[in-house]
């Protein structure tokens, strides 16, 4: 490591910091930070989140004793420093590469990683978890959950506040407020937060009371426990709700999360409070990168091969999620009853040129993909004509509103599922990899994957004309390949197939994502004397029987190509259903093992599950012998 990291390269465990002077520490942040726009900005990773967290990270390894104290982030995205810190530092520079480290924590990395995730709003009801196990097993450790405030618009981090205001046990939550998530945060809670930060007399006011009563030589808990009434009255007046300390949870703040002195004592102050507590702090996304401070959504995440120090964003939104934004705001122009619905993805998902257009028509619930399931159910009841944009992976954590608000119901909601299949470098917690297979489990359900932009746009204007329940539409994090503007979109029928080519004996069956792949296949195929049949399946559920049925009784083999984990895929269901069939062609399997995938690029990805060109054409020579 360079000699500019001074103190930097002296911390391999969070025991090197702890004997480090305060403006050491302070020296330390700087090195943190300089260190991880370095990295960063050649490898690509989530730089403006962690940047602003760098002097928690610290706070927190000076005051803790971690592992034996339960460090839980939330996300895991904001925790580069913490790996830093924790025996990672050269490591980092591997991040979210194939073979090196996550970018999320992992517990499989290190023990400090004490807990899992990729998704937001985990790390209160993991925490709860944690210090119930720990009286349970008369341990006696701090257990601390870092959530943001867009992380807390989560149901999930409510039910958690709730369960913990009922148990009381001893917990500390740190709440890190920066007002974003990814974009922009919004709701009641958001607003509430930020009223509590832009009213700071209650804090100050009962501060100030508590040190003058906490000095008075007699009568200090008599006084203290009369002054519990004032508080009251004071909370009441000046901070309307109270929301935490009414649940039982004693809210301290808010403070500045980026004064490191600050944090510390306050942290010193309160750790050994039995009771549940919530420390409430305000940071900077993207402190010490100015760029990344002035625009910290656009510098959440970053590509690599940056030069050091000079990090520019990420390329453009992948050409799927152009397609599905400009379409769906031509349909809404000819359609006032088109609504888009995202959960705290308006960006992620090519839905801010919609907003741009139809502000009045654009709803971004927060990070709350149950609510914004039922929220599109119950305006679909009354007519309107909502499409639900979320990520493969995330719509996973509404799948009871999908059955039981939607399908039961049989209402006509469109749900546009981006980032279908291996997503790359951000691995396991976000492969879209089980839609097909829960999705196509649900009754009523449509389920399409359009195979490059042009298609997307048809199948849109399909769902738009659907009136009898759910319409999923799949698509991967990757180019859409082929998308004529002049072409006007135009429905099409719903479970039909299409037969790009015609051969002899083998046919391969693509799905979605998969057809650029099984077309070149195809090609390799065609040098070698070898014609296959190919067929585009763009709709998985229902399927095209006739045209399955003349493919089986025409060929000697069936290949199914899928970015899919095989049970529930739809080689899985073809082979169901050519079970009862005299005389067919055998079917085989092309999917993706029945084990979570890692991070690495998406070639590099499909190059070791095997879903590339050469190793589809490999298997169809095998098949030809």
């Amino acid at each position: 490591m360079s000699d500019k990291y001074k103190f930097l390269k002296t911390i391999d465990s969070p025991d090197d910091l702890k004997v480090l002077a305060e403006s050491e520490l302070i020296e330390l942040c700087q090195e943190i930070r300089d260190y991880t726009i370095e990295v960063v900005s050649e490898t690509g990773g989530h730089l403006a989140p962690t940047l602003g967290v760098v002097e928690l990270s610290v706070a927190l390894h000076k005051v803790f004793n971690s592992p034996q104290d339960k460090i839980i982030w939330d996300v895991g995205h904001q925790a580069y420093a913490h790996k830093i810190l924790t025996g990672r530092r050269e490591k980092l520079k591997t991040i979210r590469q194939y073979g090196g480290i996550s970018g999320f924590c992992k517990p499989e990395e290190s023990e400090h990683d004490v807990y899992g995730a990729g998704h937001a709003s985990t790390s209160i009801s993991a925490g709860v978890g944690f210090a119930i196990a720990r009286d349970l097993k008369g341990e006696d450790h701090q257990v601390i959950s870092i959530i943001g405030d867009g992380a807390l618009t989560g149901g999930l981090s409510f039910e958690g506040l709730n369960n913990l205001g009922m148990l009381r046990t001893r917990m500390m939550i740190i709440l890190n407020d920066n007002e974003m998530s990814i974009s922009p945060n919004v709701g009641a809670m958001s607003k509430y937060l930020s009223k509590i930060t832009t009213n700071p007399l209650y804090n100050r006011v009962r501060d100030e009371l508590w040190n003058v009563t906490g000095k008075l030589p007699i009568g200090k808990k008599a006084i203290r426990t009369g002054m519990k009434k004032v508080e009251e009255s004071l909370k009441n007046l000046l901070v309307p709700g109270v929301i935490f300390d009414e649940m039982g949870i004693r809210y301290f703040g808010p403070i500045d999360g980026n004064d490191l002195p600050l944090l510390i004592s306050t942290m010193e102050n309160i750790k050994d409070i039995s009771t549940p507590i919530l420390l409430h702090i305000i940071t900077k996304k993207g402190l010490g990168f100015a760029q990344a401070e002035e625009n910290p959504a656009k510098f959440h995440g970053i590509g690599p091969a940056a030069k050091p120090g000079q990090a520019v964003a990420k390329k453009e939104a992948p050409p799927f999620l152009n397609v599905f934004g400009d379409e769906l705001s031509a349909l809404a122009k000819k359609d006032k009853r088109i609504v888009a619905i995202t959960a705290a993805m308006p960006d992620g998902t090519g839905l801010s040129g919609f907003a741009d257009k139809y502000p009045d028509r654009f709803y971004d619930v927060g990070i709350a993909e149950g609510h914004a399931v039922t929220f599109a159910a119950a305006l679909a009841s009354r007519g309107l004509k909502p499409f639900v944009a979320i990520y493969s992976t995330f719509l996973q954590r509404a799948y009871d509103m999908l059955v039981h608000d939607i399908a039961v119901q049989k209402i006509p909601v469109i749900f546009m599922l981006d980032r279908a299949g291996l997503v790359g470098e951000d691995g396991p917690t976000h492969h879209g990899v089980l839609d097909l297979s829960y999705l196509s489990s649900i009754p009523g359900a449509i389920v399409a994957a359009p195979r490059n932009g042009e298609e997307l746009r048809h199948i849109m204007q399909t769902a738009l004309e659907h009136e009898d329940g759910p319409f999923f539409i799949r698509y991967p994090k990757a180019t859409s390949v082929k998308n004529r503007k002049s072409i006007k979109s135009k429905a099409v029928e719903i479970g039909k197939w299409e037969t790009l080519s015609e051969g002899q004996d083998i046919a391969i069956i693509a799905v979605g994502s998969m057809n650029p792949v099984v077309e070149k296949a195809v090609k390799i195929l065609s040098a070698e004397g070898v014609n296959t049949s190919y067929v585009d399946a763009k709709f998985i559920k229902p399927f095209d029987e006739e045209l399955l049925l003349s493919l089986m009784k025409s060929n000697k083999h069936i290949l199914v190509v899928e970015e899919n984990n095989y049970p529930g895929s739809l080689a899985q269901t073809i082979k169901a259903f050519a079970e009862p069939v005299e005389n067919c062609a055998k079917i085989h399997s092309h999917t993706l093992p029945d084990r979570f995938v890692t991070h690495g690029s998406r070639a590099q990805l499909l190059a070791e599950v095997k879903l590339t060109s050469e190793e589809i054409a490999a298997a169809v020579f095998k098949l030809n012998k």
